[in-house]
């Protein structure tokens, strides 16, 4: 008998209601959608980009990385951070989990890093525009609510 075998890790996965997910971490219920293979929390609160990103991974969240048509559409039309920011590389917009921007919902004439006013300051992080749900780039000092992002599987 291989006792390598016998002392493996094994780990079992399994698909779990967000409610659920979120009540281990103790978050409020009320603002949790369930969608495809992802929980997303609402927060009702302002925050700054980063100090929203702070919130989320506090919760083994992040920012929402949008991936599909349908998840734009799922995660609707408030003005809210999303996780895109072009902070590393001015006009290199990558997604908070390191993969680069493919899908693009830009409003018209955006990005425009504040259109060269001095006044705006640098526009490294992305909102969602609250109509009709299209992307801005907005000073990351910004305060605005977020929504952050985590799978619906468990590993036990």
């Amino acid at each position: 008998m291989d006792l390598n075998l016998m002392s493996a890790d094994i780990t079992a996965k399994r698909t779990i209601n967000c409610f659920e997910l979120w009540r281990i971490d103790r978050l409020w219920t009320l603002f949790i959608l369930q969608f495809g293979s992802s929980c997303y929390f609402f927060s009702v609160e302002s925050k700054s980009w980063d100090k929203a990103r702070e919130f989320c991974r506090t919760t083994e969240a992040d920012l929402v990385v949008i991936n599909t048509n349908d998840e734009k559409s799922g995660v609707g039309n408030q003005a809210v951070w999303i996780g895109l920011t072009d902070k590393a590389q001015e006009g290199t917009w990558k997604w908070v989990d390191g993969s680069p921007l493919t899908l693009q919902f830009w409003e018209k004439d955006q990005p425009d890093n504040g259109g060269g006013r001095v006044s705006y300051g640098e526009e490294d992080c992305i909102q969602i525009r609250n109509t009709p749900g299209f992307w801005n780039d907005v000073s990351c000092e910004t305060s605005l609510r977020w929504i952050c992002e985590k799978g619906a599987t468990l590993f036990v």
